[in-house]
């Protein structure tokens, strides 16, 4: 009998084509495997999995894929409010490993969803510690994690602070990142 990380990966590489993982590889330039499959194939995968929810997401993290990260990432957007403490304490684990925007931003915005209006103070707390770090894909998700409180007046002083920390950051994915926020507060006026 086979696990459910072992059917996912039969099902990744039976939908897996070299030209997908070529546009992949390109666009995301990081280290980890990728198999070549396309969202809608995902999100079925996802649709099909989400009972297993925390257990295999963690699994298919360790497993390293970008799709499998992706996968993790999109059954914790729909079943993290169930468990926001959890969510949490995944999202600080998986933090530790990201290699590439993809998964980065998938992580701060997707991930988080479920909990964002619940867990702000968390959230900013986390986004704070971040935005100093050595690794420049969590100074990016400093910036991610905080994106859907541009809506919100309330938050915007926090924000830009995280934002003048880090616009003289030499990282192309962080620079990219503050001028992602910047343009989401100019929409505002």
């Amino acid at each position: 009998m086979s696990t459910p990380l072992q059917e996912i990966q039969k099902k990744l590489n039976a939908a897996a084509t070299d030209s997908n993982a070529e546009f992949f590889l390109k666009m995301t330039r990081g280290k980890q495997k990728i198999y070549g499959v396309k969202t809608p194939v995902l999100n079925t995968i996802v649709s099909e999995y989400r009972p297993y929810s925390f257990e295999l997401a963690a699994t298919l993290w360790r497993s390293g894929a970008l799709e499998e990260k992706v996968i993790a990432i999109k059954i914790i957007e729909k079943e993290g409010r169930k468990d926001p403490d959890r969510v949490l304490k995944f999202f600080k684990q998986f933090a530790q490993d990201i290699h590439n925007w993809a998964v980065c931003d998938g992580l701060g915005m997707q991930f988080l969803r479920g909990i964002v209006k619940t867990h702000a103070r968390e959230i900013f707390a986390l986004a704070g510690k971040y935005n100093r770090s050595a690794d420049p894909w969590q100074r990016r998700l400093s910036l991610v994690m905080v994106e859907w409180y541009t809506r919100d007046k309330e938050y915007i002083p926090a924000i830009k602070k995280l934002v003048t920390q880090l616009e003289d950051d030499d990282e192309y994915y962080v620079k990219k990142a503050v001028a992602w926020i910047k343009k989401n507060f100019a929409k505002k006026k």
